[in-house]
């Protein structure tokens, strides 16, 4: 994740706000190749494939975040012993996925923008007006639609797609931006998103992967170590471990 990636997203991001800013009514363009009118409804959403490939992509984009999810349990079990992964890797992967896909999406912006999702809104027969990615006053008052939960996990796996070897790097980002735009496109089949909400999302993940990748591997000021995040977490765990072994031989 070098500075021509990132120019490459605030390009993207430009493009994004003037295209999406001017003309706000292309989601409901987009939305509507979606839309069965016959049966005023999205019809993916009643196809148990798609049902199934939607759970799949989250199993898919957590799979990645297991190791350091159990180097992390394993380290406050056994605060004594080395963490099984990599410290930096261990807190980049779960930094990002847990600001990207918990804090920012579900937390903060769909939790209080008020964007009804396409099922919503009285153009595809619910009950709210539409409402453009950048007003937050629509009559949506939780899991709301801006932006996409179910994307941003999925274009998360920019982040570990940034660890793999550099030969093979391109190639993952490649395939993390497809499986981002798989699964955000599933949303919009199933009239959960509008296509803005899937473009936020990879925006959202892309910029919180490459932040941290830079504070944790790049930036010599704030460049962290393996070794400090493993003795960090021993500190952290060390109290508790104590007080178990205390227990324990009483």
């Amino acid at each position: 994740m070098n500075r021509t990636g990132l120019y490459i997203a605030l390009a993207l991001t430009l493009v994004f706000v003037v295209v999406f800013g001017s003309h706000p009514e292309l989601d409901l363009t987009v939305a509507a190749w979606f839309y069965d009118p016959a049966t005023k409804s999205f019809p993916v959403k009643s196809i148990p494939i798609a049902n199934f490939l939607r759970d799949a992509a989250m199993w898919i984009a957590w799979a990645f975040a297991v190791p350091s999810i159990i180097a992390v349990v394993v380290k406050f079990i056994r605060p004594d012993k080395p963490l099984l992964v990599r410290g930096r890797t261990v807190a980049f992967i779960l930094i990002t996925i847990i600001l990207s896909a918990g804090v920012l999406s579900n937390l903060t912006f769909k939790s209080h923008w008020g964007r009804p999702r396409p099922v919503m809104v009285t153009e595809f027969g619910g009950p709210w007006a539409f409402k453009p990615w950048y007003d937050p006053t629509g009559e949506c008052r939780k899991n709301c639609s801006f932006f996409s939960g179910e994307g941003v996990t999925a274009f998360w796996t920019y982040a570990p797609a940034a660890l793999a070897p550099a030969p093979w790097r391109p190639v993952a980002y490649v395939a993390a931006t497809a499986f981002g735009f798989a699964t955000g496109g599933l949303r919009m089949a199933f009239g959960g998103h509008f296509l803005t909400d899937v473009l936020v999302s990879g925006l959202v993940a892309f910029f919180v992967a490459w932040i941290f990748h830079a504070l944790i591997y790049r930036w010599a000021a704030a460049r962290w170590t393996d070794e400090a995040i493993d003795a960090a977490l021993t500190r952290w765990a060390m109290p508790g471990y104590r007080w178990r072994l205390r227990v324990f031989r009483r």
